[in-house]
C-alpha cells in the first residue's frame, strides 16, 4: 500500500477524481482506497445490460456510495452488438468517462488494473509479438487529451486485493465471463500465472520492474528519435542524405514515429514490411521511388528526400495480404495452416477453406460500396453493408471491419459475423483455417 500512497501524493490531484467502477473487486477496493485518502470520488458505473446481475450490480454500487458519502453517476448501454460486443463496450465506457471528467472538470481517471492484468498484458505482446513499447505493458499513467488515466493497483496481485476485501467485509460481484477459455487472456490468467506465482508469489512486482524498465528505454530511444525529427523532417519531407548517416535501429525507429504522425488513430494498419519496404526505397539504387501505404498515404523518393503526401487520403481505407496472423480494428484474425486446430468450434469466429477452392493471396480490407457474401446456409447472397446493420454495428465500426477476401475480390469471411459458402464441414478436405480472436491491441487496456 505504501507504493500506492507514494503515487498518490505524486499526482498532486486537487479536485474530484472519476473512477471507474464495474462493482467487481477490484473497482470496489480501488474506490475504497481512493475514499480513505481523502479524494474527492465521483463514482462511474456502466451497467452493460449483458448478464442477469448487471441490474443488480447497479443498485449495489449506487446504494455503496449513498452509505459512504461518494458521488454516483451511472448509466446503462442497451442494444449492444451481437459481434464485437467488449469491442463497442470499451468505446461506449470511455465515452461516459470523459463526458463526466468534463462535467466534474476533473484531471483523473482511475482504474483497477492490477499487477496480474500487468503480467498478463506483457505475456499478450510478446507472445503476439509487439514494439518495444507494446513489449513494456500498460503505463501506470497514461496522458489523455486534457487528463490522465492512473492504475494505482499495479503494485497489488488479484490475491492481495481479495485478501484485503474480506477484512473490510465490502461486498463484490464477480464476472463470470471472466471464467472462459474463449479469450487468450483467460487462458493466460487460469493456466500460466498460478504457475509463474509458484515460483515466485511475487513475481507481479519483477513484470512491474521489467515494465518500467522497458520504459525507460522507450522513452530515452524517443527523446534522441525527436531530437533527429526535429533536424531532418520537416513539412512531410525527410532530408535523406541525413538519415543515411544514422544507425540501422534508428533510422527503424525514426520511420515509425514519421508514420505515427500520418496514422494517429489507426497505427494498426502498418505492420513491418510496411517500414521494410520504406527502408528498401530509400537504400535502393533508384533515384525516384513512389510507395502507397494503406489508406492511401503516399511516399515519394526523389534523390535525397523522401516525400509524405496526405492530399487523396481515404479515412480508414486499407487492403493487405493475409498470409499470416493479422492485427486488425477488432482484434487478431489468425490464418492457421494446422488442421487439427479448432476441431469442434463451430462458431462464426472459425472459418474452415480449401485453398483449390479461392484464388489465393488471401486478403484482408475494409468494406466497400456493393460488397456482397454468398452466406453459408441461404439462397443467393446479401450485401454486407446490411449484415452489418442487423449486427446493429455503429457507423465507425463498419467503416474500418475487416473482411476476408480471395485474390478476385471474393468475400470469404466476415469474421465474428457470418461465414460465406466456401465454409467447409468439419469432416470434409480444408487445409487453411482463419480464426478471429478479439483481444486488446496493442494499446493501453
Amino acid at each position: 500500500m505504501k507504493n500506492i500512497e507514494e503515487l498518490l501524493q505524486s499526482l498532486n490531484i486537487d479536485g474530484k477524481v472519476i473512477v471507474a467502477c464495474s462493482g467487481g473487486p477490484d473497482s470496489m477496493f480501488l474506490l475504497h482506497v481512493l475514499k480513505e485518502y481523502g479524494l474527492d470520488v465521483v463514482c462511474a458505473h456502466v451497467n452493460h445490460n449483458l448478464r442477469e446481475e448487471s441490474k443488480e450490480e447497479y443498485e449495489y454500487v449506487k446504494n455503496y456510495c449513498v452509505i459512504n458519502n461518494i458521488i454516483f453517476e451511472g448509466t446503462e448501454l442497451h442494444d449492444l452488438p451481437k459481434v464485437n460486443t467488449e469491442l463497442v463496450a470499451r468505446e461506449k465506457r470511455y465515452e461516459f468517462f470523459k463526458t463526466l471528467i468534463d462535467k466534474y472538470n476533473s484531471k483523473f481517471l482511475f482504474t483497477a488494473h492490477h499487477g496480474d492484468d500487468m503480467i498478463e498484458t506483457i505475456l499478450l505482446r510478446l507472445v503476439r509479438g509487439s514494439t518495444l513499447n507494446g513489449y513494456a505493458g500498460f503505463n501506470i499513467i497514461t496522458k489523455k487529451d486534457g487528463y490522465d488515466i492512473v492504475r494505482p493497483l499495479v503494485y497489488l496481485t488479484k490475491a492481495q486485493i481479495m485478501k484485503e476485501l474480506d477484512i473490510l467485509g465490502i461486498k463484490y460481484y464477480m464476472d463470470s465471463t471472466n471464467l472462459s477459455d474463449e479469450h487468450l487472456r483467460n487462458r493466460y490468467r487460469k493456466y500460466v500465472l498460478p504457475i509463474l506465482k509458484e515460483e515466485d508469489k511475487n513475481v507481479h512486482l519483477k513484470f512491474l520492474k521489467y515494465h518500467k524498465e522497458a520504459q525507460s528505454y522507450y522513452d530515452y530511444i524517443n527523446t534522441k528519435v525527436y531530437e533527429y525529427m526535429a533536424d531532418m523532417f520537416d513539412n512531410n519531407v525527410l532530408d535523406l542524405k541525413k538519415f543515411d548517416l544514422l544507425d540501422d535501429f534508428i533510422k527503424d525507429k525514426l520511420l515509425r514515429e514519421i508514420i505515427r504522425i500520418y496514422y494517429p488513430d489507426n497505427l494498426y494498419l502498418i505492420d513491418d514490411n510496411n517500414i521494410n519496404e520504406l527502408l528498401k526505397a530509400i537504400t535502393s539504387d533508384k533515384p525516384n521511388i513512389s510507395i502507397v501505404l494503406p489508406n492511401n498515404i503516399k511516399v515519394r523518393k526523389e534523390y535525397d528526400k523522401l516525400y509524405f503526401d496526405t492530399q487523396d487520403k481515404k479515412t480508414d481505407e486499407y487492403d493487405y495480404v493475409f498470409d499470416k496472423d493479422i492485427i486488425t480494428p477488432i482484434g487478431t484474425i489468425k490464418y492457421i495452416t494446422d488442421t487439427s486446430l479448432y476441431k469442434e468450434d463451430k462458431s462464426n469466429n472459425v472459418i474452415r477453406i480449401n485453398s483449390k477452392d479461392v484464388k489465393l493471396p488471401l486478403h484482408i480490407r475494409n468494406k466497400k460500396n456493393g460488397d456482397k457474401i454468398s452466406v453459408k446456409n441461404m439462397n443467393g447472397s446479401k450485401k454486407v453493408s446490411d449484415i452489418f446493420i442487423d449486427n446493429k454495428l455503429s457507423k465507425q465500426l463498419r467503416d474500418i471491419y475487416p473482411i476476408v477476401t480471395d485474390n478476385d475480390n471474393n468475400i470469404i469471411f466476415i469474421p465474428g459475423i457470418k461465414k460465406s459458402k466456401l465454409d467447409v464441414r468439419m469432416d470434409k478436405e480444408y487445409d487453411i483455417i482463419i480464426k478471429y480472436e478479439w483481444e486488446e491491441k496493442n494499446e493501453e487496456i
